[in-house]
C-alpha cells in the first residue's frame, strides 16, 4: 500500500532518503484526503527547513493545507514540474509528484519517522 523504501512523518509527508539527501512529498493518503489539487506554493530554492515545520501549502477543490517537512536541512530543487500541473501530485504522489529535495543538515532525524506500517497504522487510527 506505502512504498517500504520510504519513511513516513504524522502529518503525510513521505521522506525518500538517498545519502544525505531527502526527497520529500505527501502521501497518497493525504492526496485522497485533499481531492483534487489545484495549486501548489512551491518552497524556494535554498531556504533553510526546520523538521515538523510548514514548507509549502497545497490547495485543493475541498481545502488548504500545509506540507510539513520530514526532516532539517536546505532546500536543494523543487518539483518545477508541479506549477503548472499541481495534479501531478494526485496522479503519482510518490513518484513524479514529489515535491522538494532537502540536503539534510541532521540525518539522524531519519530515526525519528514511521516505516510504512507504522504508518498504515496510524491512518488506521485516524480513520477510526
Amino acid at each position: 500500500m506505502h512504498p517500504e523504501d520510504l519513511r513516513y512523518h504524522k502529518e503525510h509527508t513521505w521522506a525518500r532518503v538517498s545519502g544525505n539527501k531527502a526527497t520529500i512529498g505527501i502521501t497518497d493518503y493525504a492526496q485522497e484526503a485533499l481531492g483534487d489539487i489545484v495549486y501548489i506554493d512551491l518552497p524556494e530554492v535554498d531556504t533553510t527547513v526546520e523538521a515538523n515545520s510548514e514548507i509549502s501549502e497545497i490547495e485543493s477543490t475541498k481545502a488548504t493545507s500545509a506540507v510539513i517537512s520530514p526532516v532539517s536541512g536546505t532546500i536543494v530543487e523543487v518539483n518545477e514540474e508541479l506549477a503548472d500541473s499541481p495534479e501531478i501530485i494526485n496522479e503519482d504522489p510518490y513518484g513524479k509528484g514529489w515535491i522538494a529535495v532537502i540536503e539534510m543538515s541532521n540525518p539522524s532525524e531519519v530515526d525519528d519517522l514511521m516505516e510504512a506500517s507504522e504508518y498504515e497504522k496510524l491512518i488506521e487510527e485516524e480513520a477510526k
